[in-house]
């Protein structure tokens, strides 16, 4: 996925972001001496970034997760609502070299009812409660693929071939994202139930 993209503030930079972004926060601000931020540059949110805080200080850690440029945040509550209101503010900008990147990140900020849809590219990608056997970690792996871009160009809409992992089980969807960033899944394929995979609670 992205997540390798991602680059840790230093000091200087996490208390200037801070200073801005804690007046965001209904309940509780973070200390800049314990807080950890690590960024990511969006193309498809042209002059943001995505922030992940932390502060593992507090019990239990303290952790948001917020888009930001100069003068505008926006904090991301695991709904789609935040998220679709950026795209309007932004606004998005969708093309068939960023919408890869798009999906994996509006399903990995965003949490349904029951769960949220992962997004998985290689064994790796996912998060193990116990490793599993050689064989079929091999099984497991033939059986993902890259997020491919099956329909459209330009700036969408867009039709993508992914891998998801929901709970325990791993399936094929196809994933359509217009051009204004609206997201829907279909022809959902389960692949492989029953993973020894960790909790979603447990993996962000």
């Amino acid at each position: 996925m992205f997540r390798d993209a991602f680059v840790k503030l230093d000091r200087m930079e996490t208390e200037a972001v801070l200073e801005e972004i804690n007046p965001a926060f209904t309940a509780g601000d973070f200390d800049p001496s314990g807080a950890t931020i690590l960024s990511l540059d969006l193309a498809f949110y042209p002059g943001y970034r995505l922030f992940e805080i932390a502060d593992h200080g507090n019990v239990p850690p303290l952790k948001k997760n917020v888009i930001y440029r100069p003068g505008h945040v926006a904090v991301l509550d695991w709904t789609n609502g935040p998220v679709y209101a950026l795209n309007e503010k932004a606004p998005i900008a969708l093309n068939e070299k960023n919408v890869t990147d798009y999906i994996k990140f509006f399903l990995g900020y965003i949490r349904g009812r029951h769960g949220r849809f992962i997004v998985v590219e290689s064994v790796d990608d996912i998060s193990w409660r116990e490793e599993p056997p050689p064989s079929a970690r091999k099984a497991i792996g033939s059986a993902l693929y890259p997020v491919t871009i099956r329909k459209g160009s330009g700036k969408g809409p867009f039709e993508l071939d992914i891998c998801v992992l929901f709970k325990e089980a791993l399936f094929r969807a196809k994933a359509q994202v217009t051009a204004d960033g609206l997201v829907s899944l279909t022809d959902e394929e389960l692949l492989i139930e029953d993973m020894p995979v960790l909790s979603d609670a447990f993996t962000r």
